[in-house]
């Protein structure tokens, strides 16, 4: 049987499907058309792109196949000898130079014979000679012409693993031509063999099953990946597959069997799913088995990283960056592209993902990169290490021209120059150097700090600052001042709708100092904070006068005293009064024991009133007190009550006390004095005696009811009452 070999290409990065570097290609492939390898990140306008093949630079000047189309290096009149191999690119500009990920060209070649001869019922293997790593091609077989492919069935399976043809046992109609064709299921291109003949012969007889196709002892699969096992046999008869975990455990029901049981598939591949898998081949004649064992893999994948960093000249740099997979990863460190040593002196140090470069220099200067990397994939990432070099600059830090404290307090002066490196501070105060203590003390950072502050502390201060590209100094001047205090301050006052009231806010401040009042009045309506900003006209005080003064008035006011060191303030409620007195109260019926009343109510001053208190007084009392009514509790929307349990034949004065909730208000003015009735009873056994000496005692007795006796003439001193 002759063989004559077909090529084609395929590309891949890091043994996977092409990502960051494709092969752009929509046709049937052949060595003389063009191949474009483009970079994920097009090189910018600013930026110069280079490829290398086998790590070696292309010259495209005396390269007339190879040029360069926006960062896309294009391959014309494809050469398998010269192409092969591993691509990579490398962006550059005036910071540095950065790779992008590797990519493999490589070119397949198919074994095609001229004709294959078999017994009927024995197995055949038709060849469609893959290349060694493939993962990214398709495989099909077309029986005699296209359209019409090989359907796979329990007797004929085409791998994916190796493109192969598998007959289990041939019956005359598998007779005919086969071609194989190989797909690029990045390119979407495709190549066919020639046919080949599969000839019949009758002296077939029976056959052990014989798996043809299996899969390694080791298979790696990564985490969340479909993971594919093939397992066909030949024999006579049509051996039937079967599939079983080495450690007895079931199938979980996302497996699923393909091409009657050829194809093991495990979906969403997990920890779980690891271990020994075995395929059985069986028929009458006997069976056969092949086991392997499925391996938890990942790729690459950064949970540390790093980013781009400015340090000053003599500085020290410290990158970390951590990747997880399994293997676990290995590191390397790029820096413009060029791998990054350890030197001897160990000012850089390598070790794993961390990278460490001692007293920086100007050369340190660059882009960086950290390679993560295991046999399953590799991962890179970039920054930028700027080295500054100046000397100080106070731009944009200057002390302020005139700072001022008051004494007492602790004065904070910042000296932060720009500068790369760090400049050494020193501080004067005037044409001397300034000297700390308990009381003046410099931070690492050059501030410098004043405890507790006097007037001697005033005067000019500069601060100079020095490295060794030169020096430079920033001057401000402090002025010290007496504690500004308010020597009168408002007063909580209750508002008198209609008066006019001042608040004072009296100040006395140190003469070098400019003081600027402000008032802020708070004002409480309808739950609204009205402020108000009230000008002052004299230096020293911020008096507030409010005119013909309303309810709406009453709040809370701030009297705040602003300088440029310092803030203070003094706070006075005006208060919403009680109602204002009730008018017009008039005695409209009257008996021996009651007296029916009226009045006109009085101004509640912003709260409603709650109820109304009547008040009595006769010759027989000592000031004014509160009676018994009718109704008992006087609410304020009434403006009628009758008094009882009223003596008969008295005389009585009448007033009426409004009240909110803010307290009660002023009495009203006193009613017209209004005697009762005569009692119509005459009162018996009146009696007396037993009185000391300048007191009088008289008893008297009608119904069980008690009255007072009424004297019209001198009595005594101390007279006493009782039934």
């Amino acid at each position: 049987m002759q063989h004559r070999r077909a090529c084609f290409f395929f590309a891949q990065v890091g043994g996977k499907a092409v990502n960051q570097a494709v092969v752009s290609n929509k046709q049937p492939l052949s060595p003389f058309q063009d191949v474009h390898i483009h970079i994920y990140h097009r090189c910018e306008s600013k930026l110069i792109c280079q490829w290398s093949l086998n790590g070696t630079l292309i010259n495209l000047g005396l390269d007339r196949r190879r040029r360069l189309s926006g960062g896309n290096l294009i391959i014309s009149s494809l050469d398998r000898y010269q192409d092969v191999g591993m691509y990579q690119c490398m962006a550059y500009n005036t910071v540095g130079a950065i790779l992008s990920r590797r990519a493999s060209l490589q070119f397949a070649c198919k074994l095609q014979s001229d004709a294959v001869s078999v017994r009927e019922g024995q197995g055949v293997v038709l060849l469609c000679g893959s290349p060694t790593s493939s993962g990214d091609l398709t495989y099909a077989w077309i029986f005699n012409e296209y359209p019409y492919f090989v359907q796979q069935d329990n007797r004929r399976f085409v791998s994916q693993q190796t493109g192969n043809l598998y007959i289990a046992k041939v019956e005359p109609s598998d007779v005919g031509n086969y071609t194989c064709v190989v797909m690029n299921s990045i390119t979407k291109g495709k190549v066919q063999s020639s046919p080949t003949s599969l000839i019949l012969r009758t002296d077939g007889k029976t056959q052990l099953p014989k798996i043809e196709v299996n899969f390694p002892d080791n298979v790696p699969a990564a985490k969340g990946s479909t993971v594919t096992l093939e397992c066909f046999a030949l024999g006579n008869p049509v051996p039937e597959i079967t599939w079983r975990r080495a450690n007895g455990v079931p199938f979980p029901s996302k497996v699923k069997m393909k091409y009657s049981n050829a194809v093991l598939e495990i979906p969403s591949f997990q920890q779980d799913d690891t271990g020994g898998y075995e395929c059985v081949a069986e028929n009458k004649m006997g069976k056969n088995t092949v086991t392997g064992r499925l391996a938890f893999y990942a790729k690459p994948q950064w949970v540390q990283t790093m980013k781009d960093t400015a340090l000053a000249i003599e500085e020290r740099l410290y990158w970390e960056c951590r990747a997880n997979g399994r293997p676990k990863p290995s590191y390397t460190w790029l820096k413009n592209g060029q791998q990054l040593l350890s030197e001897v002196n160990y000012r850089i140090h390598v070790e794993d993902g961390v990278l460490s470069v001692s007293a920086l220099t100007l050369s340190d200067a660059g882009m960086y990169q950290c390679v993560a990397e295991n046999k399953h994939g590799v991962i890179y990432l970039a920054a930028e290490l700027m080295v500054l070099a100046s000397p100080p600059d106070f731009t944009g830090n200057l002390l302020r021209a005139l700072l001022k404290a008051k004494t007492g307090t602790t004065v904070t002066l910042e000296c932060k120059p720009q500068a790369y490196p760090i400049a050494s501070i020193l501080w004067k105060k005037g044409n001397l150097p300034i000297h700390t203590n308990d009381r003046i003390t410099l931070s690492p950072d050059g501030t410098l700090r004043l405890a507790n502050v006097s007037k001697s502390d005033a005067g000019s201060y500069t601060c100079f600052a020095r490295n060794r590209f030169g020096m430079s100094s920033t001057t401000g001047r402090l002025l010290v001042t007496d504690p500004t205090r308010i020597i009168q301050g408002p007063v909580d006052t209750e508002i008198i709708v209609g008066e006019s009231i001042v608040l004072p806010c009296q100040v006395t401040s140190d003469p070098d100092m400019q003081t600027v009042f402000r008032a802020a009045i708070y004002c409480v309506f309808i739950y609204a904070l009205l402020p108000f900003l009230i000008s002052c006209h004299e230096r020293t005080a911020g008096d507030l006068m409010i005119r013909n003064i309303q309810l709406y008035h009453a709040g809370k006011y701030i009297c705040v005293v602003d300088t440029d060191v310092e803030s203070l303030s003094a706070v006075a409620v005006l208060i919403p009064g009680p109602p204002s007195p009730p008018d017009s109260v008039t005695v409209e019926e009257v008996t021996d024991s009651t007296a029916q009343l009226a009045w006109s109510p009085g101004r509640d001053n912003g709260s409603p009133i709650i109820n109304y208190l009547i008040q009595t007084r006769t010759p027989f009392t000592v000031g004014w007190q509160r009676v018994n009514t009718v109704p008992e509790i006087i609410d304020g929307n009434t403006l009628t009550a009758t008094v009882v349990d009223l003596n008969a034949w008295v005389e009585y004065d009448f007033r009426v006390l409004a009240k909110n909730s803010v307290g009660v208000g002023e009495p009203s003015p006193v009613s017209v004095k209004t005697r009762t009735e005569d009692a119509d009873a005459v009162p018996g056994d009146v009696g007396g005696g037993g009185g000391s000496r300048y007191e009088l005692v008289i008893t008297w007795e009608v119904n069980h009811q008690s009255y007072a006796l009424v004297c019209y003439s001198k009595c005594l001193e101390s007279v006493s009452f009782s039934s």
